[in-house]
């Protein structure tokens, strides 16, 4: 007969066994299998330690949230939650919007290393120079001389924040008066020209043009376009799908991707750029971006002592998304997009939103051949009252799932 103990040392010899095997795991592109999946209640909680009750629920204020949508959540290596609604669908390429910023950070991470001749200095690098910006010069704002890579890439560069967006000294709020931002004709030079509200490092104001002129850095230093660099250096080892940037704008087409954002990419694709970095910037047995770099994106800057925010993820520090672990960190995008990893909880969750022109098909001019049922069109969120609190939209909703989902984990 078999003891009770050895029964315990037979199942812990399985887990340990089920562990090196997610360790290991990168899934195949979608056209070759793609993601290990789990759907069977039973499997999900013996093998990624979820529960799909909690997950259905996460899943139903993402729909309560945003127009279109969906909730993507893999853990282990396993996918094990994905379902959509509206226009979204996992081969959708909508504008992603500021999700992008994670994009450019970690393809400016790529090139701190592969070019670190060109750019020895680093985070460090003061970039108004005519080696790595001659387009920002004569200068018209001799601030900006002192304005570092690093800055740039932690919304600390003293540029004017977008809209009504505020700024943030030492965690005190400074309100700023809308000034001109970027203009999507005039990319480049509306971006390095947009007005500072104050010194480089004295502040943080989320600045769109920050991220866009880091591009242009990145342009200068590998002699590609940033949409190039990520193809080869992200988007083919990991095996995308069809991807772009929103570029064509009516009749206009962007001569650059926008740094600050924009970019178009699968819903399972956006899973493997998340997945990367829970995996420390490694893929398989290459790493494809610098893990020191990947180990900054969640902890707080020097380049940024005023908020939570790093390397374009906003990272949870300081504990101020209650429900999440401290090593969270994420990247949200306008229409409620967000791309959130979670280290300590083996857990990358995507979460999909979208008003139904973040949907159309010729911002990217990419073929968008899946049916949706368009019963979202004249969708409009719940309006909130004392006793009905609605939906939650953009940031409060993406913090709200990051909450529910880790909460889902019961292992």
């Amino acid at each position: 007969m078999i003891s009770l103990k050895c029964i315990r040392l037979v199942v812990a010899v399985l887990s340990a066994g089920s562990i090196v095997q997610a360790a290991d795991y990168f899934p195949p592109p979608d056209s070759a299998g793609g993601w290990r999946t789990l759907k069977d209640p039973k499997e999900i909680r013996t093998l990624a330690g979820m529960d799909l009750k909690r997950l259905d629920q996460a899943y139903d204020l993402t729909e309560r949230s945003t127009q279109n949508g969906g909730l993507v959540v893999v853990r282990h290596g396993y996918l094990v939650y994905e379902k959509y609604f509206g226009r979204a669908h996992r081969n959708a390429n909508p504008d992603m919007a500021s999700t992008g910023k994670a994009y450019t950070s970690i393809a400016c991470g790529i090139m701190l290393q592969e070019f670190h001749e060109k750019i020895p200095d680093g985070l460090n690098t003061k970039v108004f120079t005519e080696k790595y910006l001659p387009e920002a010069f004569p200068l018209d704002d001799q601030r900006r001389a002192e304005i570092t890579l690093g800055q740039l890439l932690c919304m600390s560069a003293g540029y004017h924040g977008e809209g009504t967006s505020p700024g943030m000294v030492n965690g005190i709020v400074i309100p700023l008066k809308p000034v001109p931002g970027q203009d999507i004709r005039d990319l480049d030079q509306s971006s390095l020209r947009t007005v500072m509200w104050t010194n480089a490092g004295a502040g943080y104001s989320y600045s769109s043009p920050a991220p866009h002129i880091a591009s242009i850095v990145l342009r200068h230093v590998t002699g590609m376009e940033l949409k190039d660099y990520i193809n080869e250096k992200l988007a083919k080892p990991m095996g995308w799908g069809a991807w772009d940037y929103c570029l064509h704008r009516g009749n206009f087409t962007m001569p650059h991707a926008n740094g600050a954002g924009s970019i178009a990419v699968h819903a399972t694709d956006a899973m493997r750029f998340g997945y990367c970095l829970l995996k420390g910037g490694k893929w398989s047995d290459k790493q494809l971006v610098p893990a020191d770099y990947v180990a900054l994106c969640n902890k707080p800057s020097p380049f940024n002592p005023h908020s939570p925010y790093t390397l374009m993820f906003e990272q949870n520090s300081d504990g101020h998304i209650a429900g999440a672990p401290r090593d969270a960190f994420f990247k949200s995008g306008a229409g409620g997009f967000g791309l959130m990893i979670v280290p300590s909880l083996d857990l990358v969750i995507y979460k999909m939103g979208g008003r139904d022109n973040q949907y159309d098909p010729t911002l990217t001019g990419l073929p968008q051949n899946f049916q949706y049922d368009g019963s979202r069109t004249n969708w409009t969120p719940i309006a909130r009252t004392p006793f009905h609190e609605g939906s939650l939209g953009g940031d409060d909703g993406l913090r709200r799932v990051i909450e529910m989902v880790s909460a889902a984990v019961v292992d």
